[in-house]
């Protein structure tokens, strides 16, 4: 009779530890829903789960297109509008689905982002830092760097890119009505996403009332340093226009 209830409480245990998140090597929770909720509460940017991969071999997209331009790595089911900062609906998005990438709906009071191939992007940020700029987050895949600015509007962009004689196609913008795979998810294109440069939180500073033209770059949700879009386009232009554009599909 003991060994009967010995392995029926067994049971139960592997039964309530598949239903938990997904763990590491040290007993945490996954650095998937570690990260999501870090974003989601300690820097205010709306998440939501990618769609993922599926398959024997995880090469295949789980969405129903077999030609998935960023297979694993898009918004599917949920879609983009569900991206919250809510951590007990990202806790239960990442229970369910500890695998999932995660993915930062851009615009609004997020960050946005200006995405270009990796080759370039490092000799754009050379250039900004030799000319003492001062740079947010930067997240990098095998592929493609995006540079995290603060929020702009699209008749914003619209301005600034109608003055630019050229702008390549591998130049691409992430605002209002978009999204970006964070760190630490696995690529579309192979590898994981990391942080190039890590967001910073700054100490809080008192509203300068003589100044308040200053105030929106340093935040969207919680007090991190964003460049306006104006201050690195103009690098990430020409960074971009030798490097080679990939077509209509987005190689990330």
């Amino acid at each position: 009779m003991r060994e009967i209830l010995g392995r029926r409480l067994q049971r139960l245990r592997d039964r309530f530890q598949s239903l938990r998140p997904d763990r590491g090597p040290s007993g945490g929770t996954s650095a998937l829903l570690e990260a999501a909720l870090t974003c989601a509460t300690t820097w205010q940017w709306p998440v939501l789960p990618g769609v993922g991969r599926s398959g024997t071999d995880g090469s295949r997209c789980a969405c129903p297109d077999p030609d998935c331009a960023v297979p694993g790595a898009h918004p599917f089911d949920p879609g983009l509008l569900a991206a919250s900062t809510d951590p007990r609906m990202v806790s239960w998005w990442w229970t369910n689905r500890p695998t999932a990438p995660v993915l930062m709906a851009t615009g609004g009071a997020a960050p946005c982002a200006v995405s270009l191939p990796a080759g370039a992007a490092a000799r754009a940020l050379v250039r900004l830092d030799a000319q003492g700029l001062r740079l947010g987050p930067v997240v990098a895949t095998p592929t493609r760097w995006a540079l995290l600015v603060a929020p702009y509007s699209l008749e914003r962009l619209g301005e600034l890119l109608y003055a630019k004689d050229h702008v390549p196609s591998s130049l691409r913008f992430h605002g209002e009505g978009g999204y970006l795979l964070l760190p630490p998810s696995a690529a579309s294109s192979g590898g994981r996403v990391r942080w190039e440069r890590e967001p910073r939180v700054l100490p809080q500073r008192p509203a300068d009332p003589k100044s308040p033209g200053a105030q929106p770059s340093q935040a969207a949700g919680a007090n991190l340093w964003l460049p306006d879009v104006e201050a690195v386009v103009d690098a990430l232009v020409e960074a971009s226009s030798s490097a080679p554009d990939g077509g209509s599909r987005l190689a990330y």
